[in-house]
């Protein structure tokens, strides 16, 4: 392969030699594409008029006299099926009908990411399959009926904790076995070569808009951009265009579950005690694992942060000390949940839920801050578990 895909110590390629020249073709696609006229209007204009881009950029104006900051929101829960999945989703499936695949698999955890492949199979007239959790299933029902709705096939996975790391286990398991035909469109910016660094540049259009927006509303760019973290395609995808910035702070917020002491958390960064460097999935990243090496089960009221491992140029960025990564635990994103819907009229997937949260909990820090928060989904899909939560009637 041209590349190891590697992010310093992080990255590369770590998988059954079965799926080496599945890999090769991929980096090798990928890398003509991105630089083709063609396939980058088609792309452009599925995201435009398909998908609903560019985003808004929307101010709160009553969260930012609360706190006494600026606070924009990056609205990619405005696109099309809710989240930001589906520029990935969109990318991939015209790689993969580049090459004549004619089969798509995905894995997911809050449904999200299942719904964008769905609906870009669908689109794009592709047979499609998806593994989710039994657990993700039960508190996602809405999503599961839509995956259904758009002709996916939802396999449950009832190994493991039944939740998204196993549902990624599953997934690789069918691409081994179907190769040939198949593509794994994989969600986040996760797994072997080339798949974090395709994945980012897919979900980089997030920072463009950003940026651009941004500049044109104040003439400069943020102090503060917070977004949530579980494999972190959202985060990532918003970080891309401020990297190169170094006066703009960047914070990924991590599932903190029920508390870092209680284990029953998915924060790899926050937890030092079971935080360690190790493989998951084809990548070399952080991984919450014992000391013998073996992956623990997560826990995180949000499906998709629901994840044991976080993706390898996260951990790079990290360890680089540009961008830093917090936690909100489960409490705290059920209390972001409710204020930005009752404070802007804005009801958040849990996930983003808990970069909301990081205002909340860092407000002396950000006075007179200009922060931009990633909104990446919408909580239409996750009302059942928040009024649980919440004790609504």
């Amino acid at each position: 392969m041209k590349s190891l895909g590697k992010f310093g110590d992080f990255g590369g390629v770590f998988v059954p030699e079965t799926l080496m020249p599945a890999l090769e073709e991929l980096e090798k696609t990928f890398l003509k594409l991105k630089n083709d006229k063609k396939f980058n209007y088609e792309f452009n204009e599925l995201l435009r008029k398909y998908a609903g881009r560019p985003t808004p950029l929307t101010f709160c104006q009553n969260l930012s006299k609360k706190f006494g900051c600026k606070i924009y929101l990056k609205r990619e829960d405005l696109l099309h099926t809710g989240a930001h999945k589906i520029n990935n989703a969109i990318g991939q499936a015209l790689l993969a009908k580049s090459i004549g695949k004619t089969r798509l698999i995905a894995e997911t955890g809050a449904g999200q990411h299942g719904v964008a492949v769905a609906t870009a199979a669908a689109k794009l007239g592709l047979k499609c399959e998806i593994y989710m959790g039994a657990i993700d299933i039960r508190r996602q029902k809405l999503n599961v009926h839509r995956m259904k709705l758009l002709g996916a096939k939802v396999n449950p996975v009832t190994t493991g904790g039944k939740t998204l790391k196993d549902a990624i286990n599953d997934a690789l398991r069918d691409w081994t076995a179907n190769v040939e035909n198949t593509h794994y469109l994989l969600g986040s910016v996760l797994g072997p070569h080339p798949y974090p660094t395709m994945i980012a540049y897919f979900q980089s259009i997030i920072g463009k808009e950003t940026k651009k927006q941004l500049l044109e509303a104040e003439r400069k760019l943020p102090d503060v951009i917070v977004a949530c973290v579980g494999g972190g395609s959202n985060a990532i995808g918003i970080f891309k265009e401020f990297i190169p910035s170094n006066r703009v702070k960047l914070v990924g917020v991590e599932a903190g579950g029920l508390g870092i002491a209680s284990g029953k958390h998915a924060a790899r960064f926050s937890d030092k005690k079971t935080g360690r460097l190790g493989i998951i999935h084809g990548t070399k990243t952080l991984v919450l694992q014992d000391k013998y090496g073996q992956i623990l089960n997560t826990h995180s009221i949000s499906a998709g942060l629901d994840y044991s491992a976080v993706g390898p140029e996260h951990a790079f960025l990290r360890r680089a000390k540009r961008s830093e990564y917090t936690y909100a635990t489960d409490k705290e994103c059920i209390q972001a949940f409710q204020l930005l819907s009752r404070e802007e009229g804005i009801i958040p997937a849990l996930e983003s839920a808990h970069a909301v949260a990081y205002i909340i909990k860092n407000t002396s820090k950000l006075k007179n801050k200009l922060v931009v928060i990633n909104l990446s989904g919408r909580g239409d899909k996750d009302m059942d578990t928040a009024v649980k939560a919440l004790k609504l009637k």
